[in-house]
């Protein structure tokens, strides 16, 4: 409920309400009654019920039973101060479970009627009856709707906020385990072709997917813990992590990488972004392209980084959707980790010319 901007708003207006009422109800008693024996103890009951509504209250339970019981006495002292209640029934509404809460909107409401009546002298007037209860129902059905709308914002929060993680899950699941996994399948292929014609180069291939395989083992247990990148989790930085990546991944296809201007420090949000989108990015290279060669360049500009994927491959239009192996990542997956950071994501490809991916992320995270 406190993270309900209405629920804050009305807790306001309800809270300068009470201090009102408790004003005009001193008021209307001093100019009603001499200051006589009941004066004194008015004027104090009246103060202290000020102080008790805007202490700190370590036990709420506590505070609103003192609270109600000085108002009570005040009451009973002077009947003027019955409107109070109204406020003090959104304090029991938010204090007590919905049963106790009823049970004290009821107790408040008859001592309001009492005092009603004892104001009009005897006089029956059927508005006395009517008018206290109305307002309690009024204030209850207020309170209740405001509270139905806090937990509807939560719900939906809660909705929203799993939606996030599982769109950020699925990526880090593409951007790296699916990686390291097709990269094993297709070094594999790659030793079972030349297993009778080339026995060495097998074995290169089946040790560097054991080696790819202990990389994604590592990846799987960071990921569990949602750790840094496995390249970056051991302090060497965007572009030594980058570097590894591009010499793992000529064991598929060339890949080149290089840097552009003098180097800044990347915030290690930005850092894990741009080595995931790498990932993902080579990996559909690897798969999809049919390229032969790839480059990663690194630029460094004055208040952002810039990441270019090359590749040499059959392209596509750039101006309808680029093919994601039918898995409903890629591009999107790029895009979105981009624009998480405030970045943007260009794509420049052509049938038969290759691709070029250029992911901008600024260096400052977005306000």
């Amino acid at each position: 409920m406190e993270r309900d901007p209405d629920a804050r708003w009305l807790a306001r207006v309800l809270h300068a309400a009470f201090f009102a009422l408790l004003g005009a109800s001193l008021a209307r008693f001093l100019l009603r009654h001499p200051w006589l024996d009941l004066g004194p103890w008015v004027v104090a009951l009246s103060a202290a019920l000020a102080v008790l509504y805007v202490l700190p209250v370590p036990r709420r339970l506590a505070w609103l039973c003192t609270v109600v019981a000085v108002w009570m006495v005040l009451v009973v002292l002077a009947p003027s101060f019955a409107w109070c209640a109204v406020p003090l029934f959104y304090s029991g509404l938010r204090t007590l479970p919905p049963r106790a809460a009823l049970v004290l909107v009821t107790l408040l409401t008859v001592f309001v009627v009492a005092a009603q009546l004892r104001l009009a002298d005897g006089v029956l007037d059927p508005n006395l009856l009517i008018a206290p209860p109305a307002v309690a129902a009024i204030a209850t059905a207020v309170f209740v709707h405001a509270q139905r709308q806090a937990e509807r914002l939560a719900a939906t929060e809660r909705r929203e906020g799993t939606l996030a993680e599982r769109q950020r899950l699925s990526m880090e699941i593409h951007d790296s385990l699916t990686q390291g996994l097709s990269s094993q399948r297709m070094l594999l292929q790659a030793a079972d072709r030349t297993w009778d014609a080339d026995p060495a180069a097998a074995r290169r291939h089946v040790r560097t997917a054991a080696s790819t395989a202990e990389r994604s083992l590592a990846e799987a247990r960071r990921f569990v813990h949602d750790l840094a990148p496995a390249d970056l989790a051991g302090g060497g930085g965007l572009e030594d992590a980058l570097r590894a990546l591009a010499a793992r991944e000529s064991g598929n296809l060339p890949v080149g990488f290089r840097t552009d201007g003098p180097a800044v420090a990347v915030p290690d949000r930005v850092g894990a972004a741009l080595l995931r989108i790498a990932q993902g990015a080579l990996a559909n290279v690897t798969e999809h392209a049919g390229a032969t060669s790839a480059a990663l360049t690194l630029t460094y500009l004055d208040d952002q980084v810039v990441l270019d994927i090359a590749d040499d491959g059959r392209g596509f239009d750039s101006r309808t959707v680029a093919p994601s192996g039918g898995r409903g990542h890629g591009l999107p997956a790029i895009r979105a980790r981009a624009e998480q950071l405030g970045g943007t994501l260009t794509v420049e490809s052509a049938p038969g010319e290759g691709t070029v991916l250029s992911v901008s992320i600024p260096l400052e995270e977005p306000r």
